[in-house]
């Protein structure tokens, strides 16, 4: 009897690695960006019914080597499959940003600044815009939560002491022809995107629109960590318009990419709260990235946490001031070397 146990256990193996292996194959095809999308659907079909009709084979050399070939002619086309910058895509990423350096000022083409009356009726715009590295003054991390506390995007915030602001999101590009898919982000089926813009699109949607939870807390940089943040930053932008990136949900997200700009020590990479984002603000904490705030008045995670939310009135409007407005009520951080 006991002999029969590993034979058994190799068998019940291998077939959760073949129907792990169609799974994944079969969604890859699915959430690829083949067209036109009866061919991509009906791919998606036909992999898995060959990898089932492979199992009625007679030999089961014939049947691995069947499937393996399949598994591998996919992984090929998987592996050589290209990002791209000149799809059909929606209004909102259809126009990337570009940034490049002039001495100590930086040039960036193309600021996002949509308008929103509602989450569907905006109007779109763009702006050019230079900002002085001498003038870089502070770096914000702004996390915004939808629904549960778990989850939530991450994104950062540049302030200059002209009171200019550069908020900087890691982002799936969507195409116009997809809706959003959480489950897609695991695929090929967005490319990787900068959406760089002004505070009063990339938060106030959030806070005016959405009527999300979104907080902001000042990091605790250096001024040469600061500008070389920014910089890293400027030069991602520059090289994704002529290098697309495919997006990621578990290695190249909106979290990771913040990190890796930062240059964050490995442990920190593979921290259980890049997955679960509604945590990375509790991460940087723990980082002692976060302030100084004064720890009186805030003397842990939690007491800063609640204190940090963006409070916006029902009737509030979005105006040139919306960058002050939102940091009105916001701890204020203390230290030496704060602005």
């Amino acid at each position: 009897m006991r002999a029969h146990w590993p034979h058994a256990a190799g068998l019940w193996a291998g077939r959760l690695a073949w129907a792990m292996a169609t799974v994944w194959g079969a969604a890859a095809l699915y959430y690829s960006t083949i067209v036109p999308d009866g061919l991509r659907v009906a791919l998606a079909v036909a992999f898995p019914a060959c990898m089932v009709a492979f199992g009625w084979l007679p030999r089961a050399g014939l049947r691995h080597g069947m499937r393996a070939a399949l598994v591998a002619l996919l992984g090929v086309w998987y592996g050589t499959d290209p990002p791209r910058n000149d799809r059909q895509w929606a209004e909102e990423y259809a126009v990337p940003a570009d940034a490049w350096r002039t001495g100590d000022v930086v040039h960036v083409h193309n600021v996002r600044n949509f308008r929103y009356r509602t989450t569907s009726d905006y109007r779109p715009a763009w702006y050019d815009a230079s900002y002085d590295l001498n003038r870089l003054e502070s770096v914000d991390l702004v996390t915004s939560y939808w629904a549960g506390r778990n989850i939530a995007h991450v994104f950062l915030s540049f302030g200059f002491s002209d009171g200019q602001h550069l908020a900087i999101s890691i982002e799936t590009r969507r195409q116009a022809r997809f809706a959003y898919s959480t489950i897609a982000g695991f695929f090929h089926h967005y490319e990787l995107f900068y959406v760089t813009a002004d505070e009063r699109d990339l938060i106030g949607v959030r806070t005016d629109v959405r009527r999300e939870r979104v907080y902001l807390y000042r990091l605790d940089l250096k001024p040469e960590t600061r500008q070389r943040l920014f910089l890293s930053y400027m030069a991602a932008i520059h090289n994704i318009t002529h290098h697309p990136l495919w997006y990621n949900t578990l290695t190249d997200n909106c979290t990771t990419g913040i990190l890796a700009r930062a240059g964050a020590r490995l442990r920190y990479r593979f921290d259980w709260r890049v997955i679960l984002s509604g945590h990375t603000a509790d991460m940087a904490y723990d980082m002692n990235l976060l302030g100084p705030y004064d720890p009186k008045h805030y003397p842990d995670y939690d007491a800063l946490h609640a204190a940090s939310r963006i409070w916006r009135a029902p009737d509030a409007v979005i105006g040139p001031d919306y960058s002050t407005a939102i940091r009105a009520t916001l701890p204020p951080p203390e230290g030496p070397g704060m602005p």
